[in-house]
C-alpha cells in the first residue's frame, strides 16, 4: 500500500500526555499550547519574549512535529500580572494556564497520542488490514525518525563535521541536536542490523533487557522460556545502544550483534563518550497502545498512542509506504 501524510497539517495530530498532573505550585505555570506549522522552539522563544523571561526559562517536555496540529505542555516562571490563558502568535495559542511548583524538564513525559490520516491511499486493503493487525499485536522497529536528523539530514551533516575537526557546537541547543543525532544514528544502525537477522523483537544471549514502559534494565545470560513468553507478550524486550561512556553492555550474542555496527561507524561510538554522555539503552521493539484504524476509500485513518521517544512515522512506515516528508520534530 502506498499514500500520502502531511498534505494538510491536520493529517497529523499530536497531542502530549504527561503521565502527572499539575501540582498547584506558585512558581511556575503550566501552559496547555496547541500549535500549527510552528516548531517548539519558537514557541518557546514567542513565551520568552512575551514575558521578558530568559529562554532557558521556558520549559518543554519534547519537541513537536513542525507540520502538524500539536497541542503540548510548556512551563514558565509564574509570571506578575500578565495574562497567559488565550495569549497567542504565529501558529500557536495558549489553551489553558494551570498552577505548578516546578520547570517542566526535557523528556518529563509519558508518551503522546497520534490521529494520522494518509491519503491517496492505494493497494490492497485486505493486506493492509492484516498489517495493521501484525502492528497493534507485535509492535514495531524503534527507529529515530528522520526528524532527528535534521531537514534534508542536515544534523547528520554536522556530525560528520565534528568526527572530522573535532569541534562541537558553541551553542547549547546545537551541541545537543548533533550528539542526539549522532546518538540516533548509531541506535538505528544496530537496530537495521538486527531487523535484517530477525532478532530485533525476540532475545538473545547475554542482552540488556527493558521493562516494557519504563527506563528499567537489566542483563541476562541464557533466556529461558519464561523469559522468552514475557517478550512475546511484550512485558520486556530486546535494547539497542545510546552510546556514552559506561552503562550496561550487552555480552554474547547481542554484544556480537552490535558491534558490526557500532564498528563501522568508528569512532563515532568512542567520541560520544568523550563528549560527557552516559551510555543508556533504548527499546528495539514499541508496541502501539490502542491503535485504531478505519478504512475508506482512497484513505486510511489511524490512531494509537506511543511511549515517549517513539516517533509515529517508524509506526507508519511499517504499515503503508508513505511519503512523509522531512520536518523539524522530536
Amino acid at each position: 500500500m502506498s499514500g500520502t501524510i502531511r498534505t494538510e497539517a491536520s493529517d497529523f495530530v499530536v497531542e502530549e500526555f504527561l503521565g502527572f498532573a499539575p501540582d498547584g505550585g506558585v512558581a511556575h505555570q503550566l501552559l496547555w499550547v496547541e500549535k500549527q506549522d510552528a516548531n517548539t522552539l519558537f514557541v518557546a522563544r514567542a513565551l520568552a519574549a512575551h514575558l521578558g523571561c530568559a529562554q532557558a526559562d521556558v520549559g518543554f517536555a519534547g519537541m513537536k512535529d513542525r507540520r502538524a496540529v500539536t497541542r503540548q505542555w510548556f512551563s514558565v516562571p509564574a509570571p506578575r500580572g500578565a495574562q497567559l490563558e488565550g495569549f497567542s502568535g504565529e501558529g500557536f495559542r495558549v489553551l489553558s494556564v494551570h498552577p505548578h511548583s516546578r520547570k517542566l524538564r526535557r523528556g518529563a513525559l509519558a508518551g503522546n497520542r497520534f490521529s494520522l490520516r494518509v491519503r491517496d491511499l492505494a493497494g490492497d486493503a485486505a493486506a493492509l488490514a492484516k498489517r495493521l493487525e501484525g502492528v497493534a499485536v507485535n509492535g514495531f522497529p524503534n527507529y529515530f525518525g528522520s526528524q532527528r536528523f535534521g531537514h534534508d539530514g542536515a544534523n547528520l551533516a554536522r556530525v560528520g563535521g565534528w568526527l572530522d575537526n573535532g569541534r562541537l557546537p558553541r551553542s547549547r541547543e546545537g551541541r545537543g541536536f548533533l550528539l542526539s543525532s549522532a546518538r540516533a544514528l548509531a541506535f538505528n544502525a544496530v537496530l537495521s542490523g538486527r531487523v535484517r537477522a530477525g532478532s530485533w523483537n525476540r532475545l538473545l544471549r547475554g542482552e540488556i533487557v527493558n521493562l516494557a514502559g519504563s527506563a528499567s534494565v537489566f542483563a541476562i545470560d541464557d533466556p529461558d522460556e519464561t523469559l522468552l513468553q514475557r517478550c512475546r507478550d511484550g512485558d520486556i524486550g530486546p535494547t539497542g545502544p545510546l552510546c556514552g561512556e559506561g552503562g550496561m553492555q550487552p555480552a554474547a550474542d547481542a554484544g556480537a550483534a552490535e558491534l558490526p555496527a557500532l564498528l563501522a561507524l568508528a569512532p563515532l561510538p568512542e567520541r560520544l563518550g568523550g563528549a560527557g554522555l552516559r551510555a543508556e539503552r533504548r527499546a528495539l521493539v514499541v508496541r502501539p497502545r490502542g491503535l485504531k484504524f478505519r478504512l475508506d476509500p482512497g484513505q486510511l485513518q489511524l490512531q494509537f498512542e506511543l511511549p515517549r521517544g517513539a516517533f509515529a512515522t517508524s509506526c507508519l512506515r511499517e504499515i503503508v509506504q508513505a511519503n512523509v516528508p522531512d520536518v523539524d520534530a522530536d
